[in-house]
């Protein structure tokens, strides 16, 4: 199915807008609340619940189910969406907060970003293209470029390369779901990491 944004109300005083996304799995009303499903659950909330509270889309992380479950299992089940029980539209981040919150334990390249697991100290590595394989086989709706979420307060220069490598890292990643965006309909969406200077955000919206 065709992914389609529609603007259907713009404020006159500011830029604020009112839409609807469609996906392959329902509409989305915008802007919109996203419950937070970390490791394929709304914890303490049902897809039932979910559903009783209107909520049209639920948030997955891509390096949490990288982790656990782990890949062979949501493949077995067929993706994410039967995983969890879930028939609405789901956004899969890319991992790019574990780049922040796991700041001891990991290392970034221009190839990509090498993890200790948390949970019991194995490697992995992402890469963009890894980041887009792996939101695929979980069937996103939309899926986010990988991205470094920098620290605050951060250098303007550690700002302006982490940018740099945000604009770098996107295009393998959408050169990779291009191939795949046939197959599953999933929409790809870059990120602004660097949003404490106005010209990197400014960037990041017209380059990604």
């Amino acid at each position: 199915m065709q992914q389609s944004f529609e603007r259907l109300a713009t404020d006159r005083y500011s830029n604020a807008r009112r839409g609807r996304l469609t996906t392959a799995h329902g509409g989305i009303d915008t802007p919109a609340f996203m419950p937070v499903g970390t490791q394929g659950s709304v914890k303490g909330v049902s897809p039932r619940e979910l559903h009783e509270l209107n909520a049209q889309i639920v948030l997955g992380n891509t390096y949490h189910l990288f982790v656990r479950p782990g890949l062979d299992v949501l493949k077995h089940f067929g993706g994410l969406h039967n995983f969890m029980n879930w028939d609405g539209p789901i956004l899969t981040d890319s991992g790019g907060y574990q780049i922040f919150s796991l700041a001891k334990l990991r290392k970034i390249t221009e190839e990509g970003v090498e993890f200790q697991n948390h949970i019991d100290g194995a490697r992995a590595f992402i890469s963009p293209e890894i980041a887009t394989e792996i939101q695929t086989l979980l069937g996103s709706d939309i899926a986010m470029a990988l991205d470094e979420c920098v620290p605050y307060p951060c250098e303007y220069d550690y700002a302006a390369k982490s940018d740099d490598n945000a604009l770098g890292e996107a295009m393998p990643g959408v050169e990779t779901s291009k191939r795949r965006n046939g197959e599953t309909g999933t929409r790809r969406l870059g990120d602004s990491p660097t949003r404490r200077f106005d010209a990197f955000r400014h960037r990041s919206r017209r380059d990604v």
